[in-house]
């Protein structure tokens, strides 16, 4: 790391000493209009709302096309992290492609209440959702702010390497690609790394980081959970519909490299080319790789496979959720949950469906187990309502009761699950208590995500539950607080479920029957 020396030329006097007294001085009670921070490759500045600090596009890796990530190069002077840096590449209709850079995606976001005051805050890393494949971090709904100053806690999001760029294995190729088909994973690490290296200087606590993240996100948080070199990095975890099965192992993902270089015409000798492919050319040939090999994924798919990640036996050790995680993470504490319909298209706009119109649907999935199905449904659920019969979410709640029955049986540390049942009045309400949902209302975004949750009264009630039940499981590994009814840690016997709702309750294995006959006919 280059050490200043002096101060860039240009800089008056008067700056270097703001600058000296806000790296050493400021305290909790006197913060500075505009923080400056050291990081271990340079200086940096933010901007401050309302009393939170925050450092956006901040720089905590760099690295080449399919090679493990690496230091970033330090710099001298004061750099301003004011605005969110380019997110990885991908292909989505929604992101222009100058918001994109290859090189320029491996930053981190900070927010916290307090810099190089001396305090140990509890922090929480956020990973962001859309599979291994599309995503940011800079969504406003998973804005850190309102968590920061709600909860004196520090929060960090993380962009890193997606889909072909950050899941290709080319390792059949030499020892040069050993790591090339999890990449995008050991870039998390890196950012986790900083974090360690880093966060005291913002306020937090190195020796107290949750990592929690929803859909992808929460795939990449059980992914964290059995990889080696993230052991020690988190000390607690939060997954928010996240548990459908990765399924790719060390054959199938060899084979689609393999079938990718022939695809794209290339050799052994000549396979650097990939190195400089343009990227929309690199995907196309990814995607006939794919269906040369293992298909193409399509959404609501009840598996993940292809450019995801793959245990190798050294950076990934197992997929997680099969039915649990690696040993190595058996001192986590774990908060895991879905909401209610998930991804499924509900029923819910429907307003004069009857249960006969409903049960004539359901025989087209269920056949003779129809009327079993109804039944194990009004055990669950005996409010239900026609509409509830059809949009019940059959991929992500099985999973989840799986893993966690598991993953208690196997750990003293706690586990708690969740299940948000309240659903969204937007658009009247079709579509219910769907996948994403809880993102706002975690990060109680009501007015940043109010085209998802409303602003009404229950809205506001359930975000403050929610977010409460983060922040308390983030500081001690407890998510209780005095607004829920008492939460005790999950086992299969007791089957504890905290029911997120306009009014929250307790329930224990509610729905297990239902679950299993919904995954047994599929």
């Amino acid at each position: 790391m280059k050490k200043m020396t002096k101060m860039t030329t240009g800089f008056s006097l008067i700056a270097g000493l703001i600058i000296g007294f806000c790296l050493t001085a400021c305290t909790s009670t006197q913060q500075p209009k505009k923080p400056v921070v050291k990081t271990s490759y340079g200086l940096i500045s933010g901007s401050v709302e309302d009393g939170v600090y925050s450092f956006k596009g901040v720089p905590y890796a760099q690295a080449e096309r399919f090679m493990p990530p690496r230091a970033p190069e330090a710099w001298e002077g004061v750099r301003e992290h004011t605005q969110f840096g380019p997110i990885a590449m991908q292909v989505n209709s929604w992101t222009p492609e100058d918001a994109m850079d290859e090189h320029k995606l491996f930053t981190v976001n900070v927010w916290t209440q307090g810099v190089n005051d001396g305090k140990k805050r509890p922090v929480m890393f956020w990973l962001h959702g859309g599979g291994f494949s599309v995503g940011a971090s800079d969504d406003p709904m998973s804005d850190g702010k309102i968590l920061a100053e709600k909860g004196d806690i520090v929060l960090v999001s993380v962009n890193h390497r997606l889909n072909i760029l950050g899941f290709l294995d080319l390792s059949a190729f030499g020892e040069q690609y050993a790591n090339s088909a999890n990449v995008g994973m050991l870039d998390v690490v890196a950012a986790l790394q900083w974090v360690q290296q880093n966060i005291q200087r913002f306020g937090g606590d190195p020796e107290n980081v949750t990592v929690f993240g929803e859909s992808g996100g929460g795939g990449k948080v059980g992914t964290l959970m059995s990889m080696p070199a993230a052991k020690g990095l988190f000390h607690k975890a939060i997954i928010q519909s996240g548990t459908l099965i990765n399924v790719m192992n060390k054959e199938k993902s060899t084979a689609v490299g393999k079938a990718l270089v022939e695809v794209a015409g290339l050799t052994p000798e000549n396979i650097q080319q990939l190195h400089t492919m343009p990227y929309k050319q690199l995907v196309e040939v990814g995607n006939k790789a794919l269906e040369k090999t293992v298909g193409l994924r399509k959404p609501g798919t009840t598996t993940v496979f292809g450019f995801v990640p793959v245990p190798d036996g050294v950076n990934l050790l197992q997929q997680p959720f099969t039915p649990t995680f690696a040993g190595i993470s058996k001192d986590i504490p774990l908060l895991i949950g879905t909401t209610l319909n998930e991804l499924v298209q509900t029923a819910y706009g429907e307003k004069n469906l009857t249960e006969a119109e409903a049960k004539q649907r359901l025989q087209k999935i269920y056949g003779d187990k129809t009327d079993a199905y109804i039944q194990r449904f009004a055990e669950a659920y005996p409010d239900y309502s026609p509409q509830d019969l059809l949009s019940i979410d059959p991929l992500f709640r099985p999973n989840t009761i799986v893993t966690a029955d598991a993953r208690a049986a196997e750990t003293t540390a706690p586990v708690y699950s969740y299940l948000l049942t309240w659903k969204s009045p937007v658009e009247a309400g079709s579509k219910g208590s769907f996948h994403g949902l809880d993102v706002p209302l975690a990060f109680n975004n009501i007015e940043l995500g109010k085209h998802w949750t409303s602003t009404t009264d229950d809205a506001r009630t359930v975000a403050e539950m929610m977010s409460s039940a983060w922040i308390n499981f983030a500081k001690t590994g407890n998510p209780n607080h005095k607004a829920l009814p008492q939460w005790r840690p999950y086992s299969r016997a007791n089957g504890e479920t905290m029911i997120f709702d306009a009014e929250p309750k307790i329930r224990s294995n509610h729905d297990r029957n239902l679950m299993e006959l919904i995954q047994s006919s599929r």
